[in-house]
């Protein structure tokens, strides 16, 4: 993990089932988060689930620098016990839940929510202390 240190401002837990990290509100967190959970995920094995659970990261984390000055939390969690799934949560300090829209073919932005939606088993949001958490399930093999 050293290569991504000066970029993280703290990686919290990387054993077991559970990992997580945080990291500034700058441009650079989204390439950072998306590999931080490609490396963890291809260390669990779970190497299948890497590059969709960096690409859905990478847009909630877009999506909190766009509206949160914050840092910004991503954490995973290898549930066995819950009919084997992926837990994936982005957490900023801002307390307004994101807002899924429709996006028009010709919108550059407004896809992230309708692509979480459409890729995981479930997804949600909740309020924490100071901010929310955005959450989704992915299933896992086997």
């Amino acid at each position: 993990m050293g290569w991504l240190a000066w970029e993280v401002i703290g990686v919290i837990d990387t054993e077991g089932d559970c990992a997580e990290w945080t990291f500034p509100a700058e441009p650079g967190a989204v390439r950072t988060a998306r590999a931080a959970v490609r490396g963890q995920l291809r260390g669990w094995h779970l190497d299948c689930l890497a590059d969709l659970a960096a690409l859905l990261v990478s847009e909630l984390v877009t999506n909190s620098l766009r509206h949160a000055t914050g840092p910004i939390g991503v954490r995973l969690v290898r549930e066995a016990g819950r009919e084997g799934a992926l837990l994936v949560e982005v957490s900023d300090p801002l307390p307004d839940p994101p807002r899924e829209r429709v996006a028009q073919a010709e919108d550059e932005n407004g896809r992230g929510l309708q692509l979480v939606a459409g890729s995981s088993l479930r997804w949600g949001t909740r309020p924490g202390g100071t901010g929310k958490t955005v959450w989704f399930e992915l299933a896992l093999p086997g």
